[in-house]
């Protein structure tokens, strides 16, 4: 099994090259799917009610009120995610577990880095793309401001930063048909790599 930690900032094309790779076999582990999971869990719930009480709503967490407390409060965004990476690393871990015998699997998070996911992968591929297309893309896709873009893509590590950390770039600035070419050239690098031995145990 290659394990592939699979990353990107917002509006930059993570999710087309994950689907570009599962249409080419490899299973996805998806942790932001997982992250909308985990409150349906009795441990998370139990931390949760004693961290958020306010964002319970009939015994369950209501997802926009816990927006709302996060969004404006640094500490208490850092206790959520204290409490929800511990709980999407435990069931990235036993996704894999459950693909140990698949050719390559893919953990596909927008938090690879910052969440620390990176320690479960062999490589770790970052879909990047300039400041401008970026701006664009998230304007037109969530129908929102300039400033309201930039403020979301500000509140992310940087991509640069991000740049440092991956040991496989992808540049998503143009179209669709360059990127089906970009995650071809990335195929062929992890080939390269599986033939090098660098894949986890």
């Amino acid at each position: 099994m290659f394990v592939m930690g699979l990353t990107g900032n917002i509006s930059c094309g993570k999710s087309s090259v994950s689907k570009m790779l599962a249409s080419r076999g490899a299973i996805i582990v998806d942790a932001d799917l997982l992250s909308r999971e985990i409150y349906e869990y009795d441990d998370v719930l139990e931390e949760m009610k004693l961290s958020f009480p306010e964002a319970l709503v009939n015994g369950k967490i209501d997802r926009r009120v816990l927006a709302g407390i996060v969004f404006s409060d640094k500490a208490r965004l850092e206790d959520l995610n204290r409490i929800s990476h511990k709980k999407i690393y435990e069931l990235v871990c036993q996704s894999l577990e459950r693909n140990r015998d698949r050719d390559l699997v893919v953990i596909d998070a927008a938090l690879l880095l910052e969440a620390k996911f990176d320690s479960l992968a062999d490589k770790v591929v970052l879909v990047y793309c300039n400041e401008k297309v970026q701006l664009d893309r998230l304007m037109k896709r969530d129908s929102i401001s300039s400033e309201d873009a930039l403020k979301r893509i500000r509140s992310q590590m940087s991509q640069e930063d991000k740049k440092k950390m991956a040991d496989y770039l992808i540049d998503n600035s143009g179209d669709l048909e360059m990127l089906e070419n970009e995650v071809e050239k990335l195929i062929k690098e992890i080939r390269k790599w599986k033939c090098e031995g660098e894949i986890k145990e």
